[in-house]
């Protein structure tokens, strides 16, 4: 699903629980993340619903580098040229996007949280099992892509994965928050702000102290990677978020 002016000149293209965004600039745009290989036609009516072209992409930039942000990154490489921006601690698994640390096994995940059955069902459907990694990546820091529209500011939020990034906009009073904070556990199926579970983040006690870099934004608005937008300011869902803890 499409849903336009999530925040400020901010996109949400939604399918299988899976979130990425267009950025809105003038007649530029910018794409964070890129979801799952279903949501490559999606995007690009999205695009065009704008009123604009797939070619006014200027770059995707990915929080982070697991299957279901990576989507169809190598496609949108392949076919349009497009540079993709991601941390370099997290350049391995985009090139390889199901090769990544967890600490705890998945395997009883659906045994004791049955809600993400059906979340999990989607996502394969989507295309989740079938990710090309992407390489040839660009290093996602503050000075590289400053210029780019939005005018994105780089905010490391490492737990999750070693090299996981969210983006604050400041004049659009939003960050996109990626994984870093989410208001939907695909593993869980709980709903509400909190990390994602250990089934899927790296180290969830440096992930809930990486929260302390998204509530210093201030932001109104915290668009995450899973879930429904957050408009109640990032640092009350920061607050619940610390309140639920890891799962």
């Amino acid at each position: 699903m499409f849903h336009r002016s999530v925040a400020d000149g901010i996109h949400l293209i939604e399918h299988a629980d899976v979130n990425c965004y267009i950025v809105e600039d003038g007649g530029r745009l910018l794409l964070v993340d890129a979801g799952l290989p279903a949501m490559w036609r999606m995007t690009g009516q999205a695009i065009r619903d704008l009123g604009r072209s797939p070619r006014d992409v200027e770059a995707l930039i990915l929080t982070h580098g697991h299957f279901d942000h990576v989507g169809f990154a190598a496609r949108l490489q392949r076919e349009l040229g497009i540079p993709i921006y991601v941390h370099s601690g997290d350049a391995y698994i985009a090139a390889h996007p199901y090769r990544y640390r967890h600490e705890k096994s998945r395997l009883l995940y659906p045994v004791r949280y049955p809600r993400c059955i059906p979340i999990l069902a989607r996502m394969a459907a989507g295309g989740a099992l079938n990710v090309k990694g992407v390489g040839k990546v660009r290093s996602l820091q503050d000075g590289a892509v400053s210029a780019l529209p939005g005018r994105p500011q780089v905010i490391y939020t490492p737990g999750h994965t070693a090299g996981h990034c969210a983006l604050h906009f400041p004049d659009r009073d939003a960050v996109l928050t990626g994984d870093a904070l989410v208001t939907l556990d695909p593993y869980t199926g709980t709903k509400g702000p909190h990390i994602v579970s250990a089934a899927a983040t790296a180290d969830t006690r440096r992930a809930l102290e990486s929260l302390q870099a998204l509530a210093a934004t201030g932001a109104r608005a915290a668009l995450p990677g899973h879930g429904e937008p957050w408009s109640g300011g990032v640092a009350a869902a920061v607050e619940q978020t610390r309140q639920r803890g890891a799962s």
